[in-house]
């Protein structure tokens, strides 16, 4: 698997990313959140200006698919009127920020979200693009398994604290000071020897990087929160969107009634104090339907990387995936759709599918070229059944 086929930038509004299927603009919510008008003007948007689907990302953003480049000025003027554009683009790619969706009115989650927005605006650090922050500042962390490089967190006494991801503890902050210590754990990731926009903070602190005494830690983070599923909880409804994808029709279904939506890295979105499941074609809301087992990036032919149909195989072999497993049906070798390991990966390749027990796109494949039918005909070759 060649690194140069893996892109070295993320799509966003301003600079769009051309796929099988018309330009991928992507969309990332303030906070992590949109308001009712915000939701179904984004439907809107989708369906007025591209071919009115609308992905659901493991960064907790949105991407509007098929944009053509004269819909395009368009479709910017429209999220300027939803206060959803960033003033420039070097702005927004600085902006990559994982909010936990389980805030309450009252708690400091959106304030330091939206102080960290501001500081990563005015900031001009040098991360590599794909360096991120999260807030993961609940009783019970929600986010640990979520790609990110620097934390804002609590301790099991509620105290906040900031960890550098990859490190065992955190560093115990004020309030006043949990903003500008996670810009220093950037600055000095930067200056301790990552070159070219490159690397990330776990891989980093792994291969020997040490934090100086005053960003290092000294406090365990709370405790890890079960895995979410959909369902209802104190801030709302929490539904999964299949394979990560929803028409502007159930978009604008889930805005109805007055109701925000809080994104999530795992292709689910909040539905913010909603106490009954929505019900709406793509949506799923049974806590262990099988398709929450399965993830597939756009495949064939809406992305022109991919060699293979990968939302259609991931369909097929949902129901044959065990409880406990996870299926990462991807297109290619550059993984968007999951960055990290799964129990079973399957990339496409133009000789067939690459089978990966235990790991992400990136490692040794077990098994080279299997055939699609010969997978879905007999589905325990990923299990290891021959």
């Amino acid at each position: 698997m060649s690194a140069a086929s893996v892109k070295g930038w993320c799509p966003g509004a301003l600079r769009p990313m051309p796929s099988g299927d018309g330009l991928v603009v992507r969309v990332r919510p303030f906070g992590g959140r949109l308001d009712a008008t915000q939701a179904a003007g984004l439907a809107h948007l989708a369906e007025r200006h591209g071919n009115g689907l609308i992905d659901v990302t493991s960064r907790a953003n949105l991407q509007i698919r098929g944009v053509s480049d004269n819909s395009h000025r368009l479709l910017l003027d429209g999220l300027a009127q939803l206060t959803l554009l960033d003033p420039d683009a070097g702005t927004e790619s600085r902006r990559n920020i994982l909010v936990t969706p389980f805030w309450r009115d009252g708690d400091e989650t959106q304030a330091l979200a939206a102080e960290l927005e501001e500081a990563l605006a005015d900031s001009m650090l040098g991360l590599p693009v794909k360096f991120g922050f999260a807030i993961d500042d609940g009783k019970s962390r929600v986010l640990a398994g979520n790609s990110a490089d620097v934390r804002i967190e609590r301790d099991s006494a509620g105290d906040l604290l900031v960890r550098a991801d990859g490190a065992r503890l955190g560093r115990r902050v004020a309030r006043g000071e949990a903003v500008t210590t996670a810009l220093a754990v950037a600055r000095w990731f930067v200056a301790s020897g990552v070159r070219d926009g490159q690397g990330r903070m776990a891989t980093h602190l792994a291969a020997g990087g040490e934090l100086p005494d005053a960003l290092r830690g000294e406090t365990e983070p709370a405790p890890i929160m079960a895995a979410v599923r959909p369902g209802l909880y104190p801030q709302g409804a929490m539904v999964g969107i299949a394979f990560g994808q929803l028409s502007h029709a159930t978009l604008n279904q889930l805005s109805g009634c007055g109701h925000a939506l809080r994104m999530t890295p795992w292709r689910m979105v909040l539905s913010e104090g909603k106490r009954t499941m929505p019900s709406a074609s793509g949506l799923i809301t049974d806590a262990f339907d099988p398709a929450l087992r399965v993830i597939a990036c756009s495949g064939a032919p809406r992305c022109r990387a991919a060699h293979a149909d990968t939302r259609g195989l991931a369909a097929e072999l949902a129901h044959h995936i065990g409880a406990a497993a996870q299926l990462h049906v991807s297109g290619c070798a550059k993984g968007c759709a999951l960055s990290g390991a799964a129990a079973i990966t399957l990339v496409a390749t133009a000789t067939g599918f690459d089978l990966v027990r235990g790991g992400s796109t990136r490692d040794e494949p077990v098994l080279r070229g299997l055939d699609r039918d010969d997978i879905v005909r007999d589905p325990s070759l990923l299990m290891g059944g021959h």
